[in-house]
């Protein structure tokens, strides 16, 4: 069974949106189709190094495929995001209870939390009111782990091609914010005691139209066809196809993931 707010003591707080950067519920259906899952031996190292496996926060779930993997491992999954449509577009399962809900404001009850991530998305916030939000809803060694991820790697040939359509096309199109995102996170402030933690990579075995897809759920794409009129894959596209092949060959895409992994003393 799910369980009840009032059980967990979640507290009714308002959502103050005034600051929030929408840059996805425009095309949450298109999100929730191709963005890729992270991998199972990612949220296994989590779980088995947070202080118990009771209370999980998938903040910024998106679509909500971090917060489906945790429910593996986790009695109770809560999973925020601040818009309304990617809620709308999770996927609904017993033990995740989606809110509606900012990161800096998530409405849980203070030391309530064994794990609080974000995927691919800590990038967006005010930090310092999101660590403080941490603060409050953490349980003594309660883990917090970010993460993020660039480019894909497919081959050379293909790699360039996206690499020049990331920087060149859309480079003007990709939010401030993204820089976090180009160096790993490395940049990014972190006040919590690090954790070493090992290496992760998100894998897919995909067809051109597929590869396609999830570039068309790029933010700047969006961004670029708003401002301009045009789609920035129409000539892209053509290109892609010569080196690819066949729209049916299968191909190997892999993303990195860059972590930053803490402690909440």
């Amino acid at each position: 069974m799910l369980l009840s707010i009032k059980r967990h003591r979640l507290r009714d707080r308002a959502i103050n949106r005034s600051d929030f950067k929408d840059h996805f519920s425009g095309h949450a259906q298109s999100y929730a189709k191709y963005r890729p899952n992270y991998p199972d031996k990612l949220f296994k190292f989590l779980s088995h190094s947070a202080p118990s496996t009771d209370i999980a926060w998938d903040c910024a779930t998106g679509s909500g495929q971090s917060a489906i993997s945790l429910k593996t491992y986790f009695k109770q999954v809560f999973a925020t995001d601040a818009s309304e449509q990617q809620i709308a577009n999770a996927k609904k399962l017993e033990g995740i209870e989606y809110r509606v809900a900012v990161a800096e404001n998530s409405g849980l009850a203070t030391g309530s939390c064994d794990l609080i991530c974000v995927a691919q998305a800590a990038h967006w916030f005010d930090l310092n009111q999101f660590y403080k939000e941490c603060d409050r809803v953490s349980k003594p060694d309660c883990l917090v782990a970010l993460w993020c991820y660039q480019l894909f790697s497919i081959s050379p040939a293909i790699d360039e091609l996206v690499f020049r359509l990331y920087s060149q096309v859309l480079g003007d199109f990709w939010p401030a914010e993204r820089r976090l995102v180009e160096d790993g996170y490395a940049s990014m402030p972190f006040p919590y005691k690090p954790l070493a933690t090992p290496k992760f990579s998100m894998t897919k075995d995909w067809d051109l139209n597929t590869v396609m897809g999830y570039l068309s759920s790029w933010s700047a794409c969006h961004r670029y066809q708003a401002s301009t009129g045009e789609s920035p894959l129409t000539s892209f596209s053509e290109e892609m196809s010569k080196l690819w092949g066949p729209s049916d060959q299968i191909r190997s895409v892999n993303w990195p993931l860059h972590l930053k992994v803490g402690v909440v003393k």
